[in-house]
């Protein structure tokens, strides 16, 4: 039998695995970290899209009395299901603004914002398809998904007013910019 002798990271005195593990500007390369995000949250739009698709506690089997087969069974109590849609859905929705965030000017951008619309569209379908009609609750779904697109887009409009009122004021020469 072989013995592998395993030693562990030395960190040194005093040192924190927290800090040690957080983003250095010096350290990161930009590249570094645009593909971590990528990673990150390509997984959250997956476990997010598959919660969707397949709600805790699964879909009811049968049509009774109470019941329509299809319909997701975690809906029977609907305060804690429209909780749980509304923060799926926004960080499913986020996870996808970022996605296309970072991907931007890359080989294939078009494709990728067609394969990422698609599996929105895809997800908002099948949250319809499992969830119980009641149309004032999905406008709140809707709001959220959204949510994300809307703030940042407020954000990047905030950000060049400002940039034109301190350029105006002469503050702030025409090459440097306020960035959002």
């Amino acid at each position: 039998m072989i013995k592998i002798k395993m030693s562990p990271i030395q960190l040194g005195r005093g040192k924190n695995w927290l800090r040690y593990f957080q983003y250095e500007e010096e350290r990161d390369t930009p590249s570094d970290t645009r593909n971590i995000l990528l990673i990150i949250f390509t997984l959250v739009a997956a476990v997010t899209f598959q919660a969707g698709v397949n709600p805790p506690g699964g879909v009811w089997q049968e049509t009774n009395g109470e019941h329509i087969a299809g319909r997701a069974i975690y809906a029977s109590d609907k305060q804690a299901y429209y909780v749980f849609l509304i923060f799926n859905t926004l960080a499913f929705s986020n996870s996808i603004l970022v996605i296309l965030s970072l991907t931007h000017k890359f080989p294939f951008h078009f494709e990728i914002c067609v394969a990422t619309i698609s599996m929105a569209v895809t997800y908002g379908s099948s949250i319809f398809a499992v969830s119980p009609d009641d149309s004032v609750r999905f406008r709140y779904i809707l709001i959220t998904a959204a949510g994300p697109f809307v703030f940042r887009f407020l954000v990047l409009i905030f950000n060049l007013l400002l940039r034109k009122h301190v350029q105006s004021q002469n503050l702030l020469p025409e090459s440097d910019s306020v960035r959002g």
